[in-house]
């Protein structure tokens, strides 16, 4: 569908989570909240203190809400599909936690000059996701905006004992990474029309697609840690899970999935500002052995959208849990590195 002859894509600045605050940036504003321990609610399990993927809160000795919020700009052109994959980014959070979605309210801003039926078509692709989840909408909440924006807020259970958090990697773990990276160069480059509908096809299923088989296989086996890989970027995001468990990440550049077309695009400069925001930030924790080429580094630094598990498991599990994920996910995980004693470099990610 086209909006006054343009596409969804192009009637916004930025493309999905491209679009967040840079890293420097919330760094900044979370600096002036002070989070005093004497006023934090002890039935508070996690926070935005431990910059983890979602809040959980205990309401008795065997439940605990996860809760979850996030919205962005169109991320594909077909209205259905961008609907689709917000919801899919947002049951996310609730899935890296080791939780089960149960209701969920829409989050739409909206100009009432482009087209009720575009809207009531990226609120199908999110319903058809919610469903899927085996979660249920209980309302949601519009506002006039002139840039195209939906997401939604999921709440979802778990225990409060078995709660997944980006903080528990332990020394000797597997790293499994369950999606490819490249979203954020794609979709830049369909939004710029370097790359043709069809050549977006596969970076569109892997954003639809949902982080639940992943998440429901590492709960039956139980893994130390785990997180979903959004709009930080790969080593955003690992930074976050070996500086919160005080552990160092051994990267295999070799083994990381990546989708088609993304290095060539990169030759280009085909990327989203994101990428270079990440980088600056996240850089100094990061040693790259001198094979690196300057294209899979910032591959690395990519905001992804609808991402990929990143998850820390036990040596003696880790194949096992590779197999049960690849048995019933049409996208295949892969093993992409290990966790190692935290070293006296001030590194915390090494990519070799």
């Amino acid at each position: 569908m086209n909006i006054n002859n343009k596409k969804l894509m192009q009637v916004s600045k930025r493309c999905g989570c491209a679009g967040k605050f840079t890293p420097e940036e919330l760094a900044d504003v979370l600096s002036n909240i002070e989070a005093k321990k004497e006023d934090r609610d002890p039935n508070l399990i996690v926070g935005f203190d431990k910059s983890d993927d979602a809040g959980v809160y205990k309401i008795s000795e065997d439940l605990a809400l996860v809760q979850t919020v996030d919205f962005f700009t169109p991320v594909a052109n077909d209205p259905y599909t961008f609907g689709q994959i917000a919801a899919a980014n947002a049951l996310s959070d609730v899935y890296a936690m080791g939780g089960k979605p149960l209701t969920a309210l829409n989050l739409a801003c909206f100009s009432a000059t482009i087209g009720a039926e575009i809207l009531a078509e990226i609120l199908k692709g999110g319903a058809a996701k919610i469903r899927e989840a085996g979660a249920t909408i209980a309302g949601g909440h519009t506002i006039t905006d002139e840039e195209v924006k939906y997401g939604v807020s999921v709440t979802g259970i778990v225990h409060p004992k078995k709660v997944v958090t980006n903080s528990g990697a332990k020394e000797g773990d597997v790293l499994i990474l369950t999606k490819p990276l490249g979203t954020g160069v794609l979709t830049t480059a369909l939004k710029i029309d370097f790359i043709e509908e069809e050549e977006f096809l596969e970076a569109s299923i892997v954003m639809s697609t949902l982080n639940k088989i992943a998440s429901e296989e590492m709960q039956k086996i139980g893994v130390n840690s785990c997180t979903d890989i959004t709009g930080f970027g790969f080593i955003g995001h690992a930074y976050e899970m070996a500086n919160g468990s005080e552990i160092e990440l051994e990267i295999y550049s070799k083994k990381i999935p990546i989708m088609n077309k993304v290095m060539d695009l990169i030759k280009e400069y085909c990327l989203p500002s994101g990428a270079y925001s990440n980088e600056k930030y996240f850089e100094k924790w990061v040693n790259f052995s001198e094979e690196i080429s300057e294209q899979l580094r910032l591959a690395l630094f990519d905001p992804q959208t609808s991402g990929g598990l990143l998850i820390s498991v036990e040596e003696s599990k880790a194949n096992e849990l590779l197999e049960n994920i690849n048995k019933r996910s049409q996208i295949k995980a892969e093993i992409i590195g290990k966790v190692v004693k935290k070293g006296s470099n001030g590194k915390a990610i090494t990519v070799k």
